[in-house]
């Protein structure tokens, strides 16, 4: 009797601990961590942005009414001319006018001449054919051909302090008006476009003379007052 429940005894334990290791071997096993141990980390990023105010227009922007070549409509009826002439400004200056046709005015503020004289003295013609006058402003410079455009206005005007340089032309050759002899046909074309703008010819003669008494690579410096003296000013 005692072995028997010796044996059932055993028999009991081992069906115990088997049933206890079935359970650990086929339990679903739990993470680690359960959803409600979770812990989630949000990054909010934070994001820095300049605001700039617009700048105000400047003077130019403002009273622009366009820009063509060295020519700036500030009004309907006047443009500002600042720069050099080349051999596009005569058809620039057409395509302003087709624009702004009311235009009587060309308040020459800087110019320094041109570097096509064939087109300078077309422009001059255009300006003229046109009945446009010029004036130079205060601390205005009208230099070596840009002189031949202020000749060109139906009216002639120029400040106090204006300024007017002065010196002999160059041709492509690199010769200069002193170069040719004065029965050269070369300086006829000068003089007819002075009397052209009105110059008699006498006043034409000496003025032409003067801006060739300085060579190309100087300047004479005149003043208002200067070119009153040869009625080049109204």
């Amino acid at each position: 009797m005692d072995d028997g429940n010796a044996s059932g005894s055993m028999s009991g334990g081992f069906f115990v601990a088997a049933f206890v290791l079935a359970t650990l071997l086929f339990s679903p096993v739990q993470p680690a961590n359960s959803a409600s141990s979770y812990v989630v980390t949000e990054t909010v990023e934070t994001l820095e942005y300049d605001i700039f105010e617009p700048a105000a227009p400047t003077e130019s922007v403002q009273s622009s009414f366009g820009q063509y070549g060295p020519f700036r409509v500030i009004t309907p009826d006047v443009a500002v001319m600042t720069g050099t002439v080349d051999s596009y400004t005569p058809a620039i200056f057409r395509q302003m006018l087709d624009r702004y046709p009311g235009i009587r005015q060309i308040e020459m503020r800087d110019c320094d001449g041109s570097v096509d004289e064939e087109a300078n003295l077309a422009l001059a013609r255009m300006i003229r054919h046109a009945g446009i006058s010029t004036h130079v402003p205060a601390r205005g410079s009208v230099r070596s051909g840009a002189v031949e455009l202020f000749l060109a206005g139906v009216r002639r005007t120029a400040h106090p302090d204006a300024e007017f340089i002065v010196h002999s032309w160059m041709d492509e050759d690199g010769r200069e008006a002193s170069d040719y002899p004065d029965s050269d046909p070369v300086h006829a074309e000068y003089l007819d476009y002075y009397q052209e703008m009105g110059v008699s010819a006498p006043t034409a003669k000496a003025f032409y003379a003067l801006t060739n008494s300085v060579p190309f690579s100087g300047q004479l410096r005149l003043s208002r007052n200067d070119m009153a003296r040869f009625q080049l000013v109204h």
